[in-house]
């Protein structure tokens, strides 16, 4: 079975074409990362229109690299939420008219379960199992009972690990995207430099914040410039950097401990932070457990995970008419469409 996924709930344009869920026969990307770097950060507006002027080669080129047709395909499936709202609308509404002209079923992609997904696309790997996703807007522990069953264990109450270290790079003076750039000088320095808090949230013992640490850094930095002290950039990068993946896999390993889990997964942008992959490996090392990572091209959004989630959401009876409509915000577990 032969599903086309269509990816745009970001700043990248993505089309793919999978077979059953697992096998990739083409994942084409267009970005305008260089555009949102001249800013700091995602412009919504601009990432919007590039959408609209890319979608429709992107997905060209994707069946044509799966040296197949629309005739070819089985479904369609696009991601529809969580994510920019004008991002997210251009994809929706690019698939619902291919998929209608193509008289084709159009099946509705939740976004995290997709970063899941890219593990499928690297491994055997199979449900039931933890999982931790950490990307720029979402940081999340789920027990992934299937492939389209979920419950949230844990979660960010403010700021993602990812948005985190983008703004924390951000003010040390690096380049955009500043997890990047981080996890890039990090190797550079000294990781016990600088002091953070360890963030807990009262009442709720697997949930993450991330806001506090955000503040540390600004505040380190700005206190420097006042006194005109110098920052060893490289040792502020690497101290923070260990103290947000500390927080991560603290929180995992009581969660894995608590719920008797063996099988941990990694997804999201951030699980191609190499530090955050070395201690999982340590981690699951440690405890006698079982760890899976996507590929580093499968971390970042893209529509091959699209396409592999696509095809266990159809399995499943998962359908949408030309009514869907995109979400800004939904939890991974309550997929209303």
């Amino acid at each position: 079975m032969l599903i086309l996924g269509i990816e745009s709930s970001c700043d990248e344009t993505a089309a793919a074409v999978v077979e059953n869920g697992r096998i990739v026969k083409s994942n084409c990307i267009a970005t305008s990362l260089d555009e949102h770097k001249l800013y700091g950060g995602v412009v919504p507006e601009i990432a919007s229109r590039r959408h609209a002027e890319s979608i429709s080669g992107v997905v060209k080129a994707a069946l044509e690299q799966a040296e197949c047709t629309i005739k070819d395909i089985d479904a369609v499936a696009v991601t529809f939420a969580p994510g920019l709202i004008g991002a997210l609308l251009v994809g929706v509404n690019f698939a619902k008219g291919l998929a209608a002209s193509a008289k084709k079923p159009l099946v509705p992609v939740h976004h995290l379960r997709s970063h899941i997904a890219s593990n499928y696309l690297t491994s055997d790997v199979e449900p039931p199992f933890l999982c931790l996703i950490a990307s720029g807007g979402h940081s999340h522990i789920v027990a992934v009972n299937s492939y389209t069953d979920y419950k949230i264990i844990g979660k960010t109450r403010d700021d993602a690990a990812g948005e985190a270290l983008d703004k924390a790079g951000r003010t040390m003076g690096l380049a955009y995207p500043g997890g990047i750039s981080i996890d890039k000088l990090s190797v550079q320095g000294n990781a016990d430099a600088y002091a953070f808090p360890h963030p807990r949230v009262d009442g709720a013992p697997y949930d993450f914040s991330f806001s506090g640490l955000k503040t540390s850094v600004i505040n380190i930095v700005h206190n420097a410039k006042q006194k005109r002290e110098e920052i060893n950039t490289a040792d502020l990068a690497a101290s923070f950097q260990k103290n947000v993946v500390g927080c991560l896999i603290s929180n995992l390993e009581k969660v894995s401990e608590k719920f008797g889990h063996n099988k941990i997964v990694l997804a999201g942008g951030v699980s191609a932070n190499s530090l955050l992959r070395s201690e999982s490996e340590r981690l699951c090392r440690r405890h006698g457990w079982e760890l899976y990572l996507p590929q580093l091209q499968y971390c970042g959004d893209n529509a091959a995970m699209v396409a592999s989630q696509g095809y266990y959401e159809y399995l499943a009876g998962t359908r949408a008419g030309t009514a869907l409509n995109a979400y800004a915000t939904m939890p991974i577990d309550i997929v209303n469409f």
